[in-house]
Formats: C-alpha cells, sequence, structure tokens
C-alpha cells in the first residue's frame, strides 16, 4: 500500500465558487411617473426583474486504464497511466473532442503502477445567467396575483461535462479514440417557464 500515491484533491473541490444574486423593482406606473394613473400606467407597476449568475471552475478527475497492468487484484480502484517525458505541449486541449491530450500519458510497464496522480486535471468551468421577469397585482387587501417568466441559462450557455477520463482500453494498442471527448453537458439548453402565483 503507497498511501502518498492517492494523494490529491477531493473529487468535489470545486476551487472557485460565486453566485450573484440581485433584484430590482422597475420604477413604471407608479404615482408621479410619466405614466400616471393611466392603462398604461396600470399596466407598467409592479414589475420586477431579477438575476443569477453562476460562475465556477471545473471539477478534478483522474486520467485511468480501464485494465490493471499492476495485477494486483483491485478491481475496485481505477489503475492511472504514467506521464510521458517525451511529451512538450499542452495537456488540456479543452475542445469537446479533445479536452485533453492523450499522448501526455504513457502505460506503465506490466507488474507496476503509473505515476500519475489522483485527480491532476481539471474539467470545463461553468457559466450560467438565469433572468426572473415577475408582475404582481393587487386583487384584495391580503391577496395578490403573480405572473412570472422565468429564464434558465437565457445566453443558451453550453457547459461540457467532465471528459471521458479513460486513456488506454488496453494493453496493447495506441491510446483509446475516445480519449477525452466529452459526450454530454452539465447544464440544460436555455429553458422558459411561464406561471402564475396567488399569494397571500
Amino acid at each position: 500500500m503507497r498511501p502518498n500515491a492517492d494523494y490529491g484533491r477531493a473529487s468535489f473541490d470545486v476551487r472557485h465558487s460565486g453566485v450573484i444574486q440581485g433584484s430590482y423593482d422597475l420604477p413604471l406606473g407608479r404615482p408621479g411617473s410619466p405614466l400616471g394613473k393611466s392603462w398604461r400606467g396600470w399596466l407598467a407597476a409592479n414589475w420586477q426583474v431579477s438575476g443569477i449568475v453562476t460562475l465556477q471552475s471545473g471539477l478534478p478527475f483522474t486520467p485511468q486504464l480501464s485494465y490493471n497492468p499492476s495485477n494486483d487484484g483491485d478491481t475496485r480502484n481505477p489503475v492511472r497511466p504514467s506521464w510521458n517525458p517525451n511529451f512538450n505541449g499542452k495537456v488540456i486541449m479543452g475542445g469537446p473532442n479533445e479536452y485533453f491530450s492523450a499522448l501526455a500519458f504513457i502505460q506503465p510497464l506490466a507488474g507496476t503502477y503509473g505515476n500519475v496522480g489522483r485527480n491532476i486535471l481539471e474539467g470545463p468551468s461553468l457559466r450560467q445567467f438565469d433572468l426572473a421577469l415577475a408582475k404582481r397585482w393587487s386583487l384584495w387587501e391580503r391577496v395578490k396575483l403573480q405572473f412570472r417568466s422565468d429564464f434558465f441559462n437565457l445566453f443558451n450557455h453550453t457547459n461540457l461535462n467532465t471528459p471521458n477520463p479513460v486513456v488506454y482500453a488496453g494493453a496493447t494498442g495506441g491510446p483509446s479514440p475516445t480519449a477525452g471527448v466529452i459526450t454530454s453537458t452539465a447544464t440544460t439548453s436555455r429553458q422558459v417557464q411561464l406561471g402564475l402565483k396567488l399569494l397571500w
């Protein structure tokens, strides 16, 4: 057992994360405004706009082998490759078809462990902007009706998921053709939701 070989970032370690939220009551249609008490003022009054901006760095992940060259009988923990001493390029490419370069890694010799650390690579970052627009009507003294329109991922930004971490699928042959390929997204595409809410 070599506990130091597994020292690394936790799989849920997001190093940078920020959420900014704000709301603003639009001043349109209030008493004294240019629209006054006309029907235009009634229609423009009591609107509120709010938004949430979410920014965070990616989750760490470990390059892996889908076979066990060490032959230690451990079927639970994935075996890692070794660093390629002849590789000089960028490890993180960033694209969905090749997020990281598989050429940065080589297969360890039979009966040995790879020297790549645990969770040494970081997945794609996440950026999302949600917007809500709401209008409130007073029906009775304590009863109000609210119309809401919510826009999730307003700018339809594609947030990529973690790539396929398997670099080598077998003891022979080159890197796996799907190494570093991203096949899913971490968030949905733009979603629009309309609704009515009764408040009392």
